[in-house]
């Protein structure tokens, strides 16, 4: 009896150890917000193949160990990022993100922070091995990440510019990298610029309460919902005219062409959505916007290959 009840003891220690890793496990993947990361690692290698690389043939590109590195820094750049910024909003995530918080209770804040600074030291060092002009942009890089979590996230209008900013900074680097300078890219860069500013100001909405409590400034905060929501629109409006412009004078074609096309109608939907004046119109108009990256990244995968095919 004693060896039965002791059995089965060790079998609940050892469900209970297992389901604690587990935890600890998506507990991190959650707080370095790895899945952002990969998404934008996927985004950076389709752009910079088929976008910013015009002359380099596929098995140079593969075999382009400088591209991969500066890739990899970025990769580690991006989640030491995503662990100062849960570090500086955890109080606030508690309110806004209930079971992400909870997951990442089961690792000790302590443990996050060496991990931050492992993963910059070693994109910093990657950085340094590959030239010191490459240090230098990873230098200020993670710089102003850990400076957006400190002070600029709770900074009016600030938050909403540096977030995008820094979103788009490793794509501006390769664009730089390749000196691949043109309208075509300059207005696609204009466009990610706009829609992600959208999609940062309504997430904002979303969270209007907790920033208010815990003294975050932006838009939604600061401005009445009727007011947010017309700068919102205005802003879509923006992306707007700038996906008609890519269409009309930069002769972008393929599925390209059919994605800017496309995203007027998907703009008409998010103004539909924003005008509802919900909180539900609003989660809507998030992941609408949120789905059309994604499908900007396929739409640029597709015509890559169609254009070297």
């Amino acid at each position: 009896m004693n060896s039965e009840k002791e059995t089965f003891q060790e079998k609940n220690f050892i469900s209970k150890s297992l389901f604690y890793r587990l935890s600890q496990f998506f507990g991190f993947l959650l707080g370095a917000r790895f899945f952002v990361a990969f998404l934008l690692t996927f985004a950076l290698y389709v752009s910079t193949f088929f976008l910013f690389n015009q002359d380099e043939n596929f098995r140079n590109f593969v075999f382009d160990f400088k591209v991969h590195g500066i890739i990899f820094c970025t990769v580690l750049s991006i989640l030491a990022g995503g662990i100062i910024n849960q570090f500086y909003d955890f109080e606030k995530d508690h309110v806004v993100k209930p079971f992400r918080t909870r997951i990442q209770s089961f690792i000790k804040q302590k443990y996050f922070l060496y991990v931050y600074l492992a993963f910059t030291a070693i994109s910093l060092g990657v950085a340094g091995f590959i030239s010191y002009r490459v240090f230098i942009f990873f230098v200020i890089y993670q710089f102003f990440m850990w400076f957006y979590s400190h002070k600029l996230s709770r900074i009016f209008i600030l938050n909403n510019v540096t977030f995008v900013s820094l979103t788009l900074y490793p794509f501006f680097g390769m664009m730089v990298y390749y000196e691949t300078f043109s309208k075509k890219v300059l207005l696609m860069a204009i466009f990610l610029f706009l829609i992600l500013l959208c999609i940062d100001i309504v997430k904002d909405t979303l969270t209007k309460r907790a920033d208010k409590a815990f003294g975050y400034k932006t838009i939604a905060t600061v401005y009445k919902d009727k007011t947010a929501k017309s700068i919102i629109i205005f802003l879509i409006i923006l992306t707007m005219m700038v996906s008609m412009k890519l269409i009309a004078k930069t002769g972008i074609s393929g599925f390209l062409s059919y994605y800017f096309s496309a995203g007027l109608f998907i703009m008409i939907f998010c103004i539909y959505f924003l005008l509802n004046n919900s909180k539900r119109g609003n989660f809507i108009t998030i992941n609408i916007l949120r789905f059309w990256v994604f499908v900007g990244i396929i739409a640029m995968l597709l015509n890559g290959i169609e254009g070297k095919l």
